[in-house]
């Protein structure tokens, strides 16, 4: 469209909404931030900009996502299957479900296409079979329902907190030999995108630890251990502690003084590591169905050894 002589002076968003019946404001300003609108041809990203006579502005409204995720041939590590459930190693980089962004490629979607049909609808549609999650670039052993009694059953123990869950992580700085962090978790008020320690409206978090080993006098591999499931918990933990996890694009934003110690090509190493050096190395619980005590585990994948192995060269 063309901007006319009274549409002049107006906001583009509230233009573009009284145009367009079909979407509210907040959907065309949603649009508008994700890249959709174009401006005498070129690219406008801000809702709040002014329109101005003679303007030619376009809005392109994306075609409907489809309601359910779609089955896809993706290769997944097999650790344990059976009828009731399916016990895989999540390679980091794999998101868990879909979601803005990451539509396709997720490991809903390699679900989808590993189980069949009978796997559509499993504890729900957006997210059939899961009942926990590891972060895209966290590495490590995750297990899914493939039947409504282990959906039922193993989304209780995690809320019960009778899952087993370790995890190994190389942080910055010298860790004490073991101990706890116990911090209510809640969204970041000056960052919506990351999670923070908070004295108020958080949820209950504990996170136990013990030091495997300290590298080059500044950097600790440690064991994790989850008393509750929160999102970016060991991550959001240690970072509050002054101890971040190396790699990790969110909760490390500046280089830590600890890496002043190390010379500058295994310095080089950690502070360029692609992600947050975190591994879900074992998961427990009982299964389902048979109540018998199952226990997974799952080797450090070949990043975060490698980085591990010229930490502890001589």
């Amino acid at each position: 469209m063309t901007v006319m002589p009274g549409q002049s002076g107006d906001r583009i968003d509230r233009l573009l909404a009284e145009q367009n019946h079909s979407l509210s404001r907040s959907r065309v300003k949603t649009l508008i931030e994700e890249g959709h609108l174009r401006c005498n041809g070129e690219v406008r990203r801000d809702p709040s900009f002014i329109a101005r006579e003679g303007m030619v502005i376009s809005l392109e409204v994306p075609p409907p996502e489809p309601a359910r995720p779609q089955a896809e041939n993706i290769t997944l590590t097999v650790l344990f299957e059976d009828r009731d459930l399916i016990v895989l190693d999540k390679p980091a980089g794999l998101v868990v479900h879909p979601a803005p962004g990451n539509e396709t490629g997720t490991l809903v979607n390699a679900l989808l296409g590993h189980c069949g049909p009978e796997f559509e609808g499993i504890g729900g549609e957006k997210r059939p079979g899961i009942v926990h999650r590891l972060d895209k670039d966290t590495s490590g052993v995750m297990v899914a329902a493939k039947t409504p009694l282990a959906h039922q059953f193993l989304s209780d123990a995690f809320a019960d907190r009778t899952i087993k869950r370790t995890y190994r992580a190389l942080v910055w700085g010298l860790m004490p030999a073991e101990g706890e962090f116990d911090g209510s978790i809640g969204r970041d008020k000056a960052d919506r995108k990351r999670m923070a320690v908070v004295q108020n409206g958080g949820k209950h978090a504990l996170t136990h630890y013990r030091t495997l080993s300290v590298l080059r006098g500044c950097i600790s591999l440690i064991e994790c251990r989850l008393a509750t499931g929160r999102t970016h918990q060991i991550r959001v933990h240690l970072s509050h502690a002054g101890h971040p996890l190396l790699g990790d694009p969110v909760y490390l934003r500046r280089v830590p003084a600890a890496a002043r110690q190390l010379d500058r090509e295994v310095r080089g190493d950690c502070l360029d590591f692609p992600r947050q050096a975190l591994h879900a190395a074992t998961l427990g619980f009982v299964h389902p169905r048979s109540g018998e005590e199952m226990e997974f585990s799952s080797p450090l994948p070949a990043d975060f050894a490698g980085l591990l192995a010229r930490l502890s060269e001589n």
